[in-house]
Order: C-alpha cells, then structure tokens, then sequence
C-alpha cells in the first residue's frame, strides 16, 4: 500500500477537532509500536470471525494477546489482573482507529462494540511498525490541517528554538481546552507529546523531551513505547564506574520478546498472503514440489546470524517442508544453510516481490523495494545493492549474481 492510497482514504473523513470535539483522536499509549501491536491483535482475533465486530475485551483476553503483551512489555497477566494500565494499553490505540475510520464503534451497555471499517488499512497497520509510523504521520497531519492547527506546527519546524516551541505548545494546550472536554493543562502536555514527536522525527527536526524543547532531532527510537530508558538506568551508576564499565554490569534479559515476536508476525503475514493471494504455493517452483504446500516460512539470511533483518518479510520465502529441510537445510541441519540453494531462493524472491510491486493491483503490496535493498545490503555485505535505482529489479539481479 502506497502514501496516495493511505491519503485518499484520509482525505474521505473530516477530522476537524473544532467539529468532533474528540480529545482522544490520539492518545499516551498511541506509539507507533503499540498501535501496530494492538492492530495485529485485532486482525489476528477477528481472521477467522465472518462479521468482523470485537469489543476491547475480546483483544485483551484473547490468548494470543494475552502471550504476547506479557512477554513484550513485562506487564502482569490481563485476565488475572484488570489493571487500568491495560485499559489503557488496547483501549487508547482502538479508540485512535476508531476516530480514524478504520474501525467503528456503536455504544453497547457499558462498553462499545467495534466492527472493521478498512480491513486493508488495519492490515497495513498491523503488518509492522514502520507502516504503524507512516500511518500515524499521515494521520496526525491530515488532523491538523482539518482542524487549522498545522501552520502552528510548521512554523515550530522552521525556527526550532524555545520561543517558538512554547508558543506551539500554549497553542496545542489552548485549542484542545476550547474544543474538547480535556481541561488540564498537564494531560494536553502528555498527548501533544505523541503529536509533535512523530512528525518531528519524521521531518528530522527537534521536538519535545520531558515537557520542554528536546535537544536533539527525535529519532523512531525515542518515539517507541518499549523503550529502555537509560537516562534513570545510568543515574544509578557508582561514581567510581565509567559508563561503560557500569552497562556491562545491567543483567541482559535471557529473550529478546520483542525481536522474536516481530519475526513470528512476519512469518505468519507472508504465510497469511500466501495462502490467500499465491494459493499457498511454493515461491520456488519445482514440478517434484507443486503438490505440496508452502508451510515453511525459511529466513534467506539466517535469523542468528543477520538479527537486523531477522523480521523483514523481504527475508522469508515460503517454501514446502522438504524444500526448507532437505535442500535450504541440507540434512535437516537448520545451523546450515545451503548456499546454491541460498541464490535460488533470492532469484525467487526478487521476482515475488517484482511481481507484488508492479503486478496485480487488486492484491495488496506487502513489501519495500528499499527494504528489500537492505536485506540484500546486509546478507550480502554490500552497500552497492542501493546503487540499484528504484523498481530496477533486473540490476539487483544482476549484482546479486556476482557474489555467488
């Protein structure tokens, strides 16, 4: 799915906050990690229901929710304990969908009742955090400029000093008190945090830290809920320590949730396309293999050994059991891959994806030219792939030959 796709559908809602009076368009917990998570979870409850319709208990208790959050962000187990963090947590990133369009609520006894709008956004969405961020930018914008507030916003992003950002700041806090039912000055601070930031790091501009102009640009990092916050980790630091020497002492966790969480979603989006846009057949044609059906999602680039790209889809290629664990994994050997067999799963990919990005437009684009740029870039341990112009998949062709 492409920016213009995203905008139209945008551009078919007015989002005038003058007009909804909605203060939770975006929310404390809207990061972009959140609402891509949270996306992710609806999609996967609601796969297998005909009318599409969920409340927000349905996600929270959902066991695949339920596995994933407590790993994810070390919080206590959801069905044992209805914390208002929680509600929070799936509440606030399901009520920004909402106001979006992408999903609908109707009021039911105490609570709402929501139904999918747009499953292809919601998708897009769930898909990975990238299109999480892309969609909350356009999203943000589109609100501000319905609502009149983005010249404010620009005129922050052209002077980029304290005058200006306390001026955008008691502008955002004025608006929201006129417009909405939110009253206090500190809880429009909170939320114009998850407003200023995005578009900040997206234009590569300063925004805000700690309430106050931050002092460097805003990076997709500082931007994430799930983030380590290294500041109060190091202010408990021994004055006879470097820093260096004091971080290597902060005990590891054993499994990076997070990482292995990513990679088991990509796994189950391209099996999810697959069998639905690809019949579920190999990436790889083979006449000894066409019966079979791709049930194997194979890493080109082992997991282990390429962690950077571990949970790009642009990495895995569907393929049948036994050409994942005879010919990708000779022997069954997963600590070995097959590097003949290596070059034919890139000749097959670059032509999924081709196919993907300039084939049939009824079917949605789940991959990144550029993405695919830096699998190849860092698989390969080359830098020359992003020499490649866009959309030239015969040049990668070419350069991917040479190394094999």
């Amino acid at each position: 799915m492409d920016n213009e796709t995203i905008q139209q559908f945008l551009d078919e809602h007015d989002y005038d906050i003058r007009k909804t009076h909605n203060g939770r368009w975006i929310d404390q917990k809207c990061t972009m990690d959140v609402v891509c998570l949270v996306s992710d979870c609806i999609v996967e409850y609601t796969s297998e229901k005909n009318d599409k319709s969920f409340t927000v208990n349905d996600i929270w208790y959902n066991d695949y929710t339920v596995d994933n959050v407590q790993q994810i962000f070390s919080k206590p187990d959801p069905t044992r304990k209805a914390s208002n963090e929680y509600d929070k947590y799936f509440g606030q990133p399901i009520k920004l969908l909402d106001a979006a369009g992408v999903i609908h609520g109707e009021k039911s006894g105490h609570g709402y009742v929501y139904t999918i709008v747009n499953e292809e956004i919601l998708e897009y969405i769930s898909f990975r955090e990238r299109n999480s961020y892309n969609f909350l930018c356009l999203y943000i914008e589109k609100v501000l400029k319905d609502s009149s507030l983005y010249r404010a916003f620009e005129y922050f992003f052209k002077l980029q000093d304290k005058n200006s950002f306390k001026e955008l700041k008691d502008t955002y806090t004025a608006f929201t008190i006129r417009n909405t039912p939110i009253n206090g000055a500190t809880e429009c601070g909170r939320i114009f945090t998850k407003v200023l930031n995005p578009l900040a790091c997206k234009y590569k501009k300063c925004g805000t830290e700690r309430g106050r102009l931050s002092k460097n640009i805003i990076t997709q990092d500082m931007i994430m809920y799930n983030q380590r916050n290294w500041r109060d980790i190091l202010s408990e630091k021994p004055k006879d320590m470097t820093r260096e020497e004091y971080e290597r002492t902060i005990p590891k966790p054993s499994e990076d949730y997070m990482t292995t969480y990513r990679i088991n979603r990509a796994k189950r989006n391209l099996r999810r396309f697959n069998d639905k846009y690809r019949a579920g057949m190999t990436e790889i044609s083979d006449e000894r293999h066409n019966v079979d059906l791709a049930t194997q999602m194979h890493h080109i680039f082992p997991a282990s050994e390429y962690p950077t790209i571990a949970d790009y889809v642009e990495n895995l290629i569907a393929l049948t059991p036994t050409q994942h664990f005879s010919y990708a994994h000779p022997n069954n050997n997963t600590q070995y891959i097959d590097r003949a067999y290596q070059y034919l799963c890139l000749l097959a990919k670059t032509g999924s994806i081709r196919e993907n990005l300039l084939g049939d437009k009824d079917v949605p684009i789940i991959y990144d030219f550029y993405l695919y740029q830096t699998v190849l870039s860092t698989g390969l341990e080359s830098d020359e792939f992003f020499d490649v112009k866009e959309m030239d998949f015969e040049g990668l062709l070419n350069k991917i030959e040479k190394y094999y």
